[in-house]
C-alpha cells in the first residue's frame, strides 16, 4: 500500500515539474520573442546602408558608447578588414539575453559557401534598438 501511494507521489511530483519546466520555458521564449522585435529591421538597414557605401549612416546605427570606443576610421577598417562584398545572404541565429542586451549571430554566406559568422549585441537606447557591439565569432 504505500509503494503504490510513493508511486502515485512520485509521478504527480514529476508531472508537475515537467509543467512548471514547460511554463518557464514558454515564458522565456516569449519574453526573447518580444523584447528582441526591431532588430532584424535594423540589421537589415545596417547592411542596406554598408551596401549603399553610406557608412556614417551604418556607424550611427552604433551606441554612444560604441562610438566612444570605435572611430570612424576604425569603424571603416573593420567594415572593409570583412570583406563583405562578396557575401549575398544573410541568416539570423537565435537571439539570447544577456544582462539585458540581445546577442545575434548574424552567417554572412558567400555563393562559394564561404561564411562570415558575427556577433551583434544590441541594446535600447531610447526605446530603439542600438547597435553596442560587432564582433567576428572565431570558429
Amino acid at each position: 500500500m504505500e509503494l503504490g501511494l510513493i508511486r502515485e507521489v512520485g509521478v504527480k511530483s514529476l508531472l508537475a515539474g515537467g509543467g512548471a519546466l514547460l511554463l518557464y520555458w514558454t515564458y522565456t521564449a516569449v519574453k526573447l520573442v518580444l523584447s528582441a522585435r526591431g532588430i532584424n529591421p535594423l540589421i537589415k538597414q545596417f547592411f542596406t546602408q554598408v551596401a549603399a557605401g553610406r557608412i556614417d549612416a551604418a556607424y550611427l546605427l552604433t551606441t554612444k558608447a560604441y562610438r566612444q570606443h570605435v572611430n570612424r576610421q576604425q569603424f571603416i577598417r573593420f567594415l572593409a578588414d570583412l570583406k563583405l562584398n562578396k557575401f549575398r545572404n544573410l541568416k539570423s541565429g537565435r537571439p539570447r539575453i544577456q544582462e539585458g542586451d540581445v546577442i545575434l549571430t548574424v552567417k554572412l554566406k558567400a555563393e562559394n559557401n564561404d561564411e562570415l559568422p558575427l556577433d551583434f549585441t544590441f541594446t535600447k537606447v531610447d526605446d530603439n534598438w542600438r547597435i553596442a557591439r560587432i564582433n567576428r565569432v572565431n570558429g
